[in-house]
């Protein structure tokens, strides 16, 4: 298996996250990427009518535009560095890639309520 330089791209291509693809998501994001990978593989990334959410451990996580709500992207990542990516937007691009997003024909603002 060849090693890959630019997982999106491949990802794109393929469609498929084989193992050269998930190594070099890690090797790019280290913990955030596994933690992508796990979310991805837990079918935990929902889309609703109006917000892509990733199910996290504590709780739920709102990605838009790859901009997410959690507090490692708030205070912990550089702005100013696209490739800086908390584990919930990376989770929603796989996702997006692999078509393994869990879809929801209903507004996740009102099912936000009852959580």
């Amino acid at each position: 298996m060849e090693p890959v330089d630019d997982w999106r791209a491949t990802l794109a291509e393929s469609g498929e996250l084989s193992g050269p693809i998930a190594a070099a998501i890690v090797a790019e994001h280290g913990d955030r990427g596994k933690r992508a990978i796990e979310a991805v593989g837990d079918r935990r990334v929902k889309r609703y009518r109006d917000f892509t959410v990733v199910v996290g451990y504590d709780d739920e996580y709102v990605v838009e535009e790859g901009e997410c709500t959690c507090a490692d992207a708030t205070y912990n990542l550089d702005s100013d560095d696209p490739s800086e990516r908390c584990w919930h937007a990376i989770a929603v691009d796989v996702a997006d890639a692999v078509d393994a997003v869990d879809h929801h024909d209903m507004w996740y603002s009102e099912v936000r309520e009852f959580l």
